[in-house]
């Protein structure tokens, strides 16, 4: 059935007739008791709306983000991650869309309980062990099952990624990620009913010259409590706060994990070059300072300590008496300089 087309002639006596006031515009947009229909398909029901698909693409953008960083420095090549999808489908057409053999992760979320997914392409896989353990990353043989060895390797760069997971997921919602265990065959990892939807979150990772893909599959049950938090607005809204207020925290914390050399100064002498090359096994060198002296405890460069030596059972200990201050250490490194 073909709509009907005005000519020139009706348009303008339909525009009289509004403007005059003879034709009421209400009474045409009444309703006239027909229904819209709208498509839906039972084997497919939508559980997330578009606004909180959104908010979970952000999300994994910013785990994306982060994942190229730390795994360029881990395996030492250039590492690019994007999110290539989200969606929401049938368990089984998840599995259905795996090759085999594969590797998949089994993850647990806390506090909820249930399992999630994580599944690498076998080509992605071995390049990375192939960087891991010295070599050039190139990986041409044909997939297969990992060996123990290969297992422990992969099992620690996951444990990272769930890490960095965990701080993308922490602008919305509390969620902490653990591996559980490690599976080659799709059809033996059931963590829910083929017909339960689940989110499905594809990512697209380049190792070196070699593209592979991370799945990430997570049952609805599991992310039902949480759906309400899911939106773009409170993504925007939790990670602008977390900057204003998490930015000093997070800076002491990463701070706290930085390794400084510390070093002890018993004393200091000046040898000519010929008693240097005369020293020999079981010679004493007499120092300028006495035991009763507090001695340097160098941090880095400077000295940041005064304290005692001695010994802690039977070990060389010292026990600080005297915090220097900056500006003291600074002076005394450019007097003694």
């Amino acid at each position: 059935m073909t709509p009907d087309v005005l000519s020139q002639s009706e348009i303008d006596s339909l525009l009289s007739a509004l403007t005059s006031g003879s034709m009421d515009l209400e009474s045409m947009t009444q309703d006239t008791g027909e229904y819209k229909i709208k498509v839906y398909d039972f084997k497919r029901p939508d559980k997330f709306s578009k606004d909180q698909l959104r908010a979970i693409q952000m999300i994994h953008e910013s785990f994306a983000r982060q994942l190229s960083t730390v795994m360029s420095t881990l395996i030492r090549s250039i590492v690019s991650a994007e999110v290539a999808s989200v969606d929401q489908l049938a368990y089984e057409e998840f599995l259905n869309s795996l090759v085999q053999p594969t590797v998949i992760g089994t993850l647990e979320m806390h506090p909820f309980n249930g399992n999630a997914l994580i599944e690498m392409n076998p080509n992605l896989v071995f390049s990375i062990i192939e960087r891991l353990l010295g070599g050039k990353g190139e990986f041409t043989g044909k997939a297969r099952e990992l060996t123990d060895i290969e297992k422990t390797v992969i099992e620690r760069v996951l444990m990272r990624m769930l890490e960095l997971l965990e701080e993308s997921w922490s602008t919305v919602v509390d969620v902490r990620f653990r591996f559980e265990s490690m599976e080659s065959n799709p059809f033996f990892v059931q963590i829910c009913p083929p017909r339960d939807m689940v989110l499905l979150v594809i990512m697209k990772l380049k190792v070196g010259e070699v593209e592979g893909m991370i799945s990430l599959c997570i049952p609805y049950f599991l992310m039902e409590p949480m759906v309400d938090k899911l939106s773009s607005q409170q993504w925007f809204v939790s990670t602008s706060r977390k900057n204003e207020a998490g930015v000093r925290e997070n800076l002491l914390k990463t701070l706290d994990r930085v390794k400084v050399p510390l070093g002890l100064e018993l004393g200091h002498t000046i040898l000519s070059l010929a008693d240097v090359y005369g020293l020999q096994t079981g010679d004493v060198i007499r120092l300028d300072e006495t035991v009763d002296n507090p001695v340097d405890v160098r941090v880095g460069n400077y000295v940041r300590f005064k304290a005692k030596p001695g010994t802690v059972n039977g070990r060389l200990a010292a026990e600080v008496t005297e915090i220097v201050q900056v500006e003291e250490s600074l002076d005394a490194e450019g007097g003694r300089n």
